[in-house]
C-alpha cells in the first residue's frame, strides 16, 4: 500500500471515530470555578440526542444533575430529590442555588425511563460557592 492510500485510510478512521464521540460536558460552569450562590449550569452531550422523559428511543435521553452525591451506575434509575435533579423536558440549562462551600456536580445522561447511561455519559466537576 502506498503512502497516500495509507494516509487517507488513517484520516478516514480518525474522522469517523470523532463523528461518533460519546460524552457529556459542562459548558458552564467549568471545573474549579468560583460561583455565586445562584448560578447557571449548561449541559452538552455528544453522540446522543436530547429527548423528553418518557420517550424510549435508542440514542436519546435527557440530563440529570447530581449534587454532592454518589454516581449512578449504568441501567440504574436515577432517584428524584434535591440531590438528583431531573431535566425530563429536554432542558439543556438551569439555574441552581447552593450554600457557600465546595460542591461536587455530576451531570448524568439517562434514557427516557431515567436509567443511567453510566460512566461514558457522566461528567463530574467541583465548584466553590461564595
Amino acid at each position: 500500500m502506498n503512502f497516500r492510500v495509507s494516509s487517507l485510510i488513517a484520516m478516514l478512521l480518525c474522522c469517523s471515530s470523532m463523528a461518533f464521540a460519546q460524552s457529556v460536558d459542562f459548558i458552564e460552569p467549568k471545573n474549579g470555578a468560583t460561583v455565586p450562590t445562584t448560578f447557571k449550569v449548561k449541559f452538552a452531550v455528544d453522540g446522543m440526542a436530547v429527548a423528553p422523559a418518557g420517550e424510549l428511543k435508542p440514542g436519546t435521553g435527557h440530563h440529570h444533575l447530581l449534587i454532592d452525591t454518589a454516581d449512578i451506575e449504568e441501567n440504574i434509575s436515577i432517584p428524584m430529590d434535591d440531590k438528583h435533579r431531573h431535566f425530563g423536558k429536554g432542558q439543556t440549562e438551569t439555574e441552581i442555588t447552593l450554600p457557600p462551600g465546595k460542591h461536587k456536580l455530576t451531570m448524568q445522561f439517562a434514557d427516557g425511563a431515567h436509567r443511567s447511561y453510566g460512566a461514558k455519559f457522566r461528567k463530574t466537576i467541583e465548584v466553590e460557592v461564595k
